[in-house]
C-alpha cells in the first residue's frame, strides 16, 4: 500500500528466515531499512556507490549491494544478512573461518566478505585461490587482510565439506 502524500509504503519480506514488515521511504535503500527498522548493522554503507561490498546482503539467493538496492525491491523477497548465517549461538562455517584465521582487522568489511564467501561456496564448494580472489574482487578491505581472507575461504570450504 503506497501513501503518495508521504512517499512511504509498507513492504513485507523474509528477513533471516522470519517474515517481517517495514514502513519505508520510497528512496530508502535496503541497508538503511535493515539498520533503522531492524537494528541490524552487518550491512554497512561505506562508498555509497556499490563499489566496496561493505553493504552486501543476499536477496533471493544472490548477493546485492545494499547501498544501491532500493528497499522497495525487497518486498516479497527473502533477505539474508550476516546476522542470519548463525544458527542460534552456532556460527556458520564462514563466520567461524574468518574468526579462526583472523581474516579481518577493523572488521568493517568483514560481513560483506562473509556473505560473498557463502555465495561463492554455494556455487563452487572447492574454489582455488584464483577463483576466490576473482569472486571476492568486488569487496574492498582497506586494512589489507586479503591473504587471511583467502585462507578463511579455504578453511570455510573445508569446514563445509567436513560437516
Amino acid at each position: 500500500m503506497t501513501d503518495t502524500k508521504n512517499s512511504r509504503r509498507t513492504i513485507r519480506f523474509t528477513l533471516n528466515g522470519r517474515p517481517v514488515a517495514a514502513d519505508i521511504g520510497l528512496n530508502q535503500n535496503i541497508t538503511e531499512v535493515l539498520q533503522d527498522s531492524f537494528g541490524l548493522g552487518g550491512s554497512r554503507e561505506s562508498c555509497g556507490q556499490g563499489l566496496c561490498g561493505c553493504c552486501t546482503v543476499i536477496m533471493d539467493g544472490k548477493a546485492v549491494t545494499g547501498c544501491l538496492t532500493l528497499a522497495a525491491f525487497a518486498d516479497g523477497a527473502s533477505v539474508t544478512t550476516v546476522e542470519g548465517l548463525a544458527d542460534g549461538e552456532t556460527l556458520s562455517a564462514e563466520q567461524e573461518a574468518f574468526i579462526e584465521t583472523g581474516a579481518f582487522q577493523c572488521g568493517f568489511c568483514t560481513p560483506g566478505f562473509i556473505l560473498m564467501t557463502k555465495q561463492l561456496l554455494d556455487e563452487n564448494p572447492d574454489p582455488d585461490d584464483e577463483e576466490i580472489r576473482h569472486y571476492l574482487s568486488g569487496n574492498l578491505c582497506r586494512c589489507g587482510a586479503y591473504p587471511e581472507i583467502v585462507k578463511a575461504v579455504r578453511l570455510a570450504a573445508g569446514k563445509r565439506r567436513n560437516a
